[in-house]
Parts: C-alpha cells; sequence; structure tokens
C-alpha cells in the first residue's frame, strides 16, 4: 500500500476515457501516464467535455511513483549495439533514444532532483514564462519547491519543472481501542518512545523518514546536513529502535488492523484510504510538525510541448476543480479550495483540515549533498542492527 491504493467509483477511469476518439491516428492527442486514485475519473470527463476541439485522452494509470520514475529511465535508454543487429537497425525511429510514450506523467517531489539530474523531464515553463495561467495563483512555497537549476537544486531564478496539484503529509495512524487500555492517545513524535510502545511501532523503511522524525522531536529539520553534529541523535535512535517490531514503506497497515500492531508511521494517502473502513484506526499530524510530500505533472524529455498539457495542468488549479481533486482522492491541494468541514467525511477530517501552525512546522523533504545521503543511509542501518 505504498501510495498505490487505486480509488474506485467515482474515480475510477473508464476504459472508454482511456481510449476515447481512437477513430483517426491525426486527431490530437494527450497521453498521460498517472498515480493510480491521483485523479478522479469524472475530472477527465469535465475536461474532455470542456474542450473546443476532438481530442483523443489516454490516462494510464500506474501502481507506484517509482515505476513512473523508471518508466522516465526507460524512456531515456539508448538501445545496446547488440539490440541492433541486421536489418532492424535500418527501420525508422528504432535508431538513438526511445520515445517517451506520454505527454504529463505524475511525479513524487522526492524525485525531482534526480530525474531533472538525469534529464528525464524538461522544464514546464520558465520562471518569466506565461504558458501555464494559473501559475500566479500557487502560494510561494509551491513555486519554490518546483523552481529549480538543471541539477535539480532549489533555485529561485531557476525554471519551473513541476506542477503540483495535490500534496499530503507523514502521519501516526494508531489503534483506539488498544490506547484506551494504555490511558492516553499519540499526540506527537515524542510519543513513540514512551513506555509501553515496545515492541508495538512499526515505521517506515526510509532512513530521511525515520531519521527527520527524531530530528523534529530534537527540535531540528528534517533536512539537516550534518547528523554528526546532532547531540543524541545516536541514543535517540537506538532507544526508539527498541519500540519497532518492523519497518515497511508497504505492509504497515494490515498488522495495525489485526492488532499486532498498535501504531504506525504512515502516508497520509495510504491512511486515509482505511480510516473511514476501520473505525478502530485514528490517526493525527503530529504537532510538532512532519514530513510533507507533493504529486506533480511533469514532461518527459524529448517531448513536443503541446498547448493542451498545458491546459489540463491549468484546468487542475481551478479552484471547483482542485476541490474535487482533494475531497474524492481524500488528499490536500495546493489551491485554495475553501473546502467545508461537511465535505469531508469525519473519519478523515483531522488530516485533511491542517492545523495551520502545526504546518507550518512541516517541511519537504528537500535535496541533500550526496554525503549527507551517505550519513542518512549509514546512521539507519546501523539503527536496525
Amino acid at each position: 500500500m505504498d501510495r498505490r491504493s487505486f480509488l474506485l467509483g467515482t474515480s475510477t477511469l473508464a476504459l472508454s476515457q482511456l481510449l476515447f476518439g481512437c477513430g483517426g491516428n491525426r486527431q490530437t492527442q494527450l497521453k498521460v501516464q498517472l498515480l493510480k486514485g491521483s485523479i478522479p475519473g469524472q475530472v477527465v470527463n469535465q475536461f474532455h467535455k470542456g474542450l473546443q476541439q476532438q481530442v483523443q485522452l489516454k490516462f494510464a494509470p500506474v501502481d507506484q511513483i517509482e515505476d513512473l520514475f523508471q518508466q522516465l529511465q526507460n524512456w531515456q535508454k539508448k538501445p545496446k549495439a547488440t539490440d541492433e543487429q541486421g536489418w532492424s537497425r535500418f527501420i525508422p525511429f528504432r535508431q538513438g533514444q526511445k520515445t517517451a510514450d506520454a505527454d504529463l506523467v505524475t511525479l513524487g517531489d522526492y524525485w525531482l532532483k534526480a530525474a531533472i539530474g538525469q534529464k528525464l523531464i524538461q522544464p514546464l515553463q520558465e520562471l518569466q514564462g506565461n504558458q501555464l495561467k494559473q501559475w500566479s495563483t500557487l502560494d510561494e512555497k509551491w513555486k519554490k519547491l518546483v523552481t529549480r537549476d538543471d541539477q535539480g537544486n532549489l533555485d529561485t531564478q531557476g525554471k519551473v519543472w513541476g506542477a503540483p496539484y495535490r500534496w499530503g503529509t507523514t502521519v501516526i495512524v494508531y489503534n483506539r481501542d488498544k490506547f484506551r487500555e494504555l490511558g492516553w492517545t499519540p499526540k506527537d513524535w515524542s510519543d513513540l518512545w514512551r513506555d509501553g510502545m515496545q515492541q508495538r511501532i512499526s515505521l517506515l523503511n526510509q532512513p530521511r523518514e525515520v531519521i527527520g522524525l527524531v530530528l523534529k522531536k530534537l527540535g531540528k529539520s528534517y533536512n539537516t546536513e550534518n547528523l554528526d553534529q546532532v547531540p543524541n541523535l545516536e541514543k535517540e535512535l537506538q532507544t526508539l529502535n527498541q519500540q519497532v517490531k518492523f519497518y515497511s514503506s508497504n505492509n504497515y497497515l494490515e498488522p495495525l488492523i489485526m492488532g499486532d500492531t498498535w501504531l504506525a508511521v504512515g502516508w497520509s494517502s495510504d491512511v486515509l484510504q482505511v480510516l473511514g473502513r476501520y473505525p478502530q484506526l485514528g490517526a493525527v499530524i503530529p504537532q510538532s510538525g512532519t514530513a510533507m510530500w507533493a504529486d506533480l505533472w511533469v514532461r518527459p524529455a524529448g517531448i513536443n510541448k503541446g498547448t493542451l498539457s498545458d491546459q489540463w495542468i491549468d484546468f487542475c488549479w481551478q479552484p471547483s476543480i482542485a476541490k474535487q481533486i482533494s475531497v474524492l482522492t481524500k488528499s490536500n491541494s495546493p489551491i485554495s479550495t475553501n473546502i467545508a468541514a461537511s465535505d469531508i467525511q469525519e473519519p478523515v477530517r483531522s488530516l485533511l483540515q491542517s492545523d495551520r501552525e502545526v504546518l507550518d512546522k512541516s517541511e519537504f523533504l528537500l535535496p541533500l549533498p550526496p554525503s549527507a545521503i551517505k550519513q542518512y543511509e549509514s546512521l539507519f542501518a546501523k539503527m536496525k542492527v
């Protein structure tokens, strides 16, 4: 369930949409590969109905962000010489790089630096460009997140490499029944160290997430570069490890539902899908701040820039559409949508109507130097021994 859950019912993309308008090859096309469950099917329907010309829409859902990133890599790989034998070398379009099979692709903000550095994607627009009409409506923190130099590092004078269309957080999800016995409920990262939690917790199998939450407990940033200079960090990690039953980025909710664990740290996109079905589960965004993630539209390298893909991005940023994406996919929107509490089911309200003070303390996992990444990976491996 690593941000994979595909929403059924109102949000399922119907086959007729995926293959709509297959009558002629000359027809204008928009091909999108997207994370499953991140766009409601009815939003695609509305976009199609609002277009002035006949357009073939191909929206292909993919299970995981990692699969989408690998697809971007595959499109840019040059065929090996051994693959180009005999007459096949003279077939048109087989020489050189493979052509990307999508105009837009979903990518997570955490993958953006690698995608830019490996030249897998191209800018959506220059910073002063006007292709994206709704760009000006975004809050500055979203503009800052996707404006980068050619190596993928944050740069206020850089280019715009992605268009955020939904976001979420890393949260604590817990079994209400078990905590009723303990007489308290989790509120912050420090609760993971409390008595009675030994071997009751599952954590994400991610160095930046786990070490980051410990840094947050210690009043530091998720994006701290020199871990050696953080007092007591290693001791805190070792103590936390004694509370942990297992580490997993995929299967952390099933044991919680079954009662094998009492608390898990996970991504809101996973957690929000199960809260309504399992009333014994509660969830909270830690009060001292947490990690944030965003799903972005990116344009593969080598694809001609089309006005249709820009239209789709702008469409996703219209307040009424952004509201539908947020409510139907149980996520947050980078656009101000003024969603009323009554629009959100009670079990998921605490995660979708976030406390502004808590969010101001929260952070995206930003690119770190290779030396810092090695520190995180080394310390995480040492923690789990």
